[in-house]
């Protein structure tokens, strides 16, 4: 498993990103208005999703990096979970929108691509897949940063069915190409945000980060040395690319105290992608002398 959490600058990423797609709009825009072309000016209305979704996830990581406060003790880094929920929730709706759009064309079909509408698409297809190569090394290990690159992505696919669909209508004249085209891209795209809005969800209500099996983390805190219990146990997101962990370890013996935190660190870094580690420890059962002994999952 992969846990390198490695403080990456994507801010020049989604700088370029931006622009690039603020550019895509008003060219298509523009080539919409001088050919006259209601799918194209809409298309760019569309596309204007684009630039929200990356201004979200580029403003949730910007406020990520702000620094604690003693008011905001972890700082702002849970907006990049916010951001990440959003960015599912707008790309749930950018399906709604396609999917609607499709099923009306069934019935009353739109103008055909011409060349114009296939060269922005052809565009699009560019502009789009390179935005999304800005953010393919990040979105691996932060959700934000993936919520960003799927859209981009998805924006990519869509642009290609225009592509596609508008040579084969052409090729063939048969105009129910581009719904259908349209419903099969709006499926691909809702199985890809579906995991993202489940994650970002979890991460939200503070659920164990799904790369991480907390039962794991469970048995090597309970067979660390010197301890015999552990209870309280509590793993949560800080944001999507760092992990918290609190714990009560009961250790009677005295010795090595220090020994063993520095390697339940080390290790809960190691192999799990836990930063931010606070164990307690004691000496007594927990039933004896420890109120939220009863107080955690099994």
């Amino acid at each position: 498993m992969d846990h390198n959490h490695s403080p990456l600058n994507f801010g020049r990423a989604f700088a370029v990103g931006v622009a690039l797609n603020v550019a895509y709009v008003v060219l298509e825009a523009g080539c919409g208005i001088w050919q006259n072309s209601l799918a194209l000016l809409s298309d760019a209305g569309h596309n204007l999703s684009d630039v929200i979704g990356l201004l979200l996830a580029w403003g949730g990581y910007a406020l990520s990096r702000i620094p604690p406060t003693q008011k905001r003790t972890y700082g702002w880094r849970g907006t990049t979970i916010l951001a990440a929920l959003f960015n599912a929730l707008l790309l749930l709706a950018v399906v709604g929108g396609i999917a609607g759009e499709a099923i009306r064309r069934f019935f009353n079909p739109s103008e055909l691509p011409g060349t114009a509408m296939i060269g922005v698409a052809l565009a699009g297809v560019v502009i789009n897949a390179a935005t999304a190569l800005l953010f393919q090394r990040g979105q691996r290990h932060d959700l934000n940063l993936r919520g960003a690159y799927l859209h981009m992505a998805a924006d990519a696919v869509v642009s290609l069915g225009v592509v596609l669909a508008g040579l084969a209508i052409q090729w063939t004249h048969w105009q129910w190409i581009d719904p259908a085209t349209s419903l099969v891209i709006a499926a691909i795209i809702f199985f890809g945000t579906w995991n993202l809005l489940r994650q970002s969800l979890d991460l939200a209500v503070q659920a164990v980060p799904a790369e991480i099996d907390p039962q794991e983390v469970r048995e090597f805190l309970a067979t660390s040395a010197g301890v015999n219990h552990v209870h309280d146990l509590h793993i949560w997101a800080m944001s999507t690319s760092e992990t918290a962990l609190t714990a009560h370890l009961v250790k009677p013996d005295l010795a090595g105290d220090a020994e063993l935190l520095r390697h339940v660190e080390q290790q809960l870094h190691d192999r799990f992608g836990i930063e931010h580690v606070t164990i307690q420890l004691e000496r007594a059962l927990p039933s004896k002398n420890c109120s939220l002994a009863t107080n955690t999952a099994p």
